[in-house]
């Protein structure tokens, strides 16, 4: 065991603050990673204020990791130290499970084990997360991060990067396809960066005029103002695709009835209470589908980590120290950041 510091909420009601964490030895598949940086991610909210009526306390939240490895178990044949690597949303899963054969580890039918607020499948220990200063995963749970991508921006790829490449693949985003994205936040402008660079026709939905000019600057080609009746029928029955970025409780009728015949629409965004239940006839006439989408397995998400690098991809941040997690908390409830708070771990060795 060795000690790392690092933040963690004790309960749902006070700030997080400072906070010593005991991380194991590496084992025989085990990679130590001094972080670098952490992206901050809307869930880490929900987890630490308990929104979600699941979290273990203390929590220490953080799956958007970007680090160094600084030291390998004598098994470990992926990596060595030096090597920039990432860690996202997984550390481990059953591994014997049909979706862990087919790599889809997120929907591991015995439950994978969470980057923090998990459950260590070999000790039992609760996880703790990229808000600290170091820490330990099994090789096949860490990615390579290249070398062209910057570190800072390339730690929300391991949540929001995914999270938004995983459907707009699954469901055929690309050239002669017409994509819409609804919202415009750390979701939403990376899910705008990858439409664009899979080559589909890219639609931004917002209700924030404000925000017009910025969605064309990431990628879109156009934007419409999902408050605006006649800008939204001005699409009806068009799109191939719509991905729902959305984290808040809203109507889905406008967005469905935006679909053409044998469309989908995939939420991502994990809103604290469901939205209103969609009407049925908007589906059933034109043979339209509802889905949903959680991050990805381990090879999509290195597959997805090699495309943004081949296109340079990274999400538009705002680093900030470990110090002002608080602060940067309250100002993502009111979506006062362009587009991902990212903590610089640096603050806490000093």
């Amino acid at each position: 065991m060795y000690k790392t510091h690092g933040y963690a909420a004790k309960d749902a009601n006070t700030p997080l603050a400072p906070f010593d964490i005991e991380r194991r030895d590496v084992r025989e598949h085990d990679v130590q990673i001094e972080v670098l940086f952490c992206g901050v991610c809307h869930s880490d909210l929900h987890q630490a204020r308990n929104e979600w009526r699941n979290t273990i306390y203390p929590v220490v939240p953080g799956h958007e990791i970007v680090g160094r490895v600084t030291k390998v178990g004598a098994g470990v044949t992926r990596y060595k130290s030096g090597d920039l690597v990432g860690v996202g949303c997984l550390v481990d899963s059953c591994r014997t499970c049909a979706s862990c054969a087919e790599g889809l580890e997120q929907y591991c039918e015995n439950g994978f084990v969470g980057t923090y607020n998990g459950v260590d499948r070999v000790s039992g220990e609760v996880t703790y997360g990229g808000y600290s200063t170091s820490v330990v995963v099994d090789e096949a749970f860490v990615l390579n991060v290249p070398g062209n991508l910057d570190p800072a921006g390339a730690a929300p790829l391991l949540c929001a990067g995914i999270t938004t490449y995983s459907p707009l693949r699954q469901w055929g985003a690309g050239p002669g396809k017409k994509v819409g994205i609804v919202g415009l936040g750390g979701l939403g402008h990376m899910g705008v960066k990858l439409a664009r660079a899979m080559g589909a026709h890219v639609v931004l939905f917002t209700t924030s005029p404000s925000k017009v000019e910025d969605a064309k600057r990431l990628g879109a080609h156009e934007v419409v103002i999902s408050k605006d009746p006649a800008q939204m029928q001005a699409h009806a029955n068009s799109f191939d695709f719509i991905l729902n970025t959305v984290a808040a409780q809203h109507d889905l009728n406008p967005f469905i009835e935006l679909l053409k015949r044998d469309a989908t629409m995939t939420l991502v965004g994990a809103p604290e209470h469901d939205h209103p239940s969609p009407q049925v006839f908007n589906l059933i006439f034109k043979r339209r589908r509802l889905a949903g989408s959680l991050i990805g397995g381990i090879a999509e998400t290195q597959e997805m980590l090699d495309f943004c690098g081949q296109h340079g991809i990274t999400s538009d941040i705002e680093i900030i120290p470990m110090q002002s997690i608080n602060q940067a908390y309250d100002r993502m409830l009111k979506s006062d950041v362009k587009y991902r708070f990212v903590i610089d771990l640096n603050s806490l060795k000093q």
